[in-house]
């Protein structure tokens, strides 16, 4: 079989190399439009990642714990005023896990994955194709295949699956089958702390306008700090006119004490957000998969565990026909079935929450705080919900 993986980002630089090593008569092409001599460790944007994909890249040989901060617990809860003021402790020791997750930054994850397909592919030279810096211009389906327009000129290649794990941003993004601009902005950045107290803490609150999450990130030369998600909807959006010290006041009042105290913050960027779905991940025989398949608002912060779970369920459905002598086609419709019990309940989740912090209702935060604290008191179904968040 011959494949070619489109974008080299995490999601396809996973498949990549979960193709390479089990699926050893596969030809494999990875493509990216970005240059192989750009230096992708200086991608400092955030990524959450949870259990299951940290296990998935440690299997890889791309996993570096030193650049990545662990999650040992997370602590959800609903911000005044709500008469009652529910909150989720999830924490490893509850799970007898060692972490539920991690933090770290974009280029900390993409340099080990790239530099390990790199490796691979030195050592098979003759299956294993490195094509950066060679955009893919259009896919054409075949009746036993696919045609991709690729590279500079009139270049066309052939091949039996395209994979497209080229995603980006919601802007950016060509409108998908299900799609939904939910007029709010994601501010990102990070955040000073005065001691070390989100240490392996994770924070989401909801607030009245939206989701406000601060991740742990490893200390620095300048001490503790924690990346920062701030939500808010576009029609009461002003953060862009206030200046540092008033960001980090507005933010400190929304936070729980269990935060402690801000000192300082970085510029911060802001994105909008939606959601820009496919309903079908298979059309012929071109898959698509992480971003290009789901872009999701990152109240769940799943996203890019999603992406993961597609390659590593593309991957052994391939494993599996190879072995079973069942066609391609075939096993592709199996991956599509596979993925939809882990992908649409997560679509839907984060759909309901995004859109009901714009739904203005006067008992609306009562209820969080209700569902909340009656989670915490369930513990079957909190430690239920604690596993499908870590591993889909």
């Amino acid at each position: 079989m011959k494949l070619a993986v489109i974008g080299a980002g995490p999601a396809g630089l996973a498949l990549a190399l979960l193709a390479a090593e089990r699926l050893g008569s596969t030809e494999i092409h990875l493509f990216d439009t970005r240059p192989l001599d750009r230096d992708v460790r200086a991608d400092a944007r955030t990524l959450a990642l949870n259990l299951g994909s940290i296990r998935l890249l440690q299997r890889l040989s791309a996993w570096v714990p030193e650049q990545a901060q662990a999650i040992q617990t997370v602590h959800v809860s609903q911000a005044p005023p709500a008469p009652v003021a529910g909150e989720v402790r999830i924490s490893a020791a509850e799970q007898g896990l060692p972490q539920l997750g991690a933090v770290l930054p974009y280029g900390a994850l993409v340099a080990p994955l790239q530099q390990r397909w790199l490796d691979l592919a030195a050592t098979q030279a003759q299956r294993l194709f490195t094509r950066f810096g060679t955009p893919v211009h259009a896919i054409r389906s075949q009746a036993d295949g696919v045609e991709l327009d690729c590279g500079e000129g009139p270049v066309v290649d052939r091949f039996d699956l395209a994979v497209v794990a080229e995603g980006g941003v919601f802007a950016e993004q060509d409108r998908k089958r299900l799609h939904s601009d939910y007029r709010q902005n994601a501010w990102v950045g990070t955040v000073r702390l005065a001691a070390p107290g989100l240490q392996g803490l994770a924070i989401e609150r909801f607030t009245r306008n939206g989701p406000l999450a601060l991740l742990p990130l490893p200390s620095d030369a300048e001490g503790p700090r924690a990346a920062l998600v701030w939500c808010l909807p576009q029609a009461e959006d002003d953060i862009a006119s206030l200046d540092d010290a008033q960001r980090l006041v507005v933010i400190q009042q929304q936070l729980p004490a269990v935060a402690g105290q801000l000192t300082g913050i970085s510029p911060l960027k802001c994105f909008p957000l939606g959601l820009n779905a496919e309903t079908r991940l298979l059309q012929g025989r071109t898959l698509r998969i992480g971003n290009a398949a789901q872009t999701l608002h990152p109240v769940a912060g799943q996203g890019l565990n999603l992406g993961l779970r597609d390659a590593q369920a593309l991957v052994d459905a391939l494993r599996h026909g190879a072995e079973t002598g069942l066609s391609l086609d075939a096993m592709l419709a199996r991956v599509e079935r596979a993925r939809a019990p882990d992908r649409w309940p997560m679509i839907a989740a984060t759909d309901f929450l995004a859109r009901s912090f714009a739904w203005r209702l006067p008992g609306l935060p009562a209820l969080r705080g209700l569902a909340l604290a009656g989670l915490e008191a369930a513990t079957p179904l909190k430690r239920a919900l604690a596993q499908r968040m870590m591993f889909g």
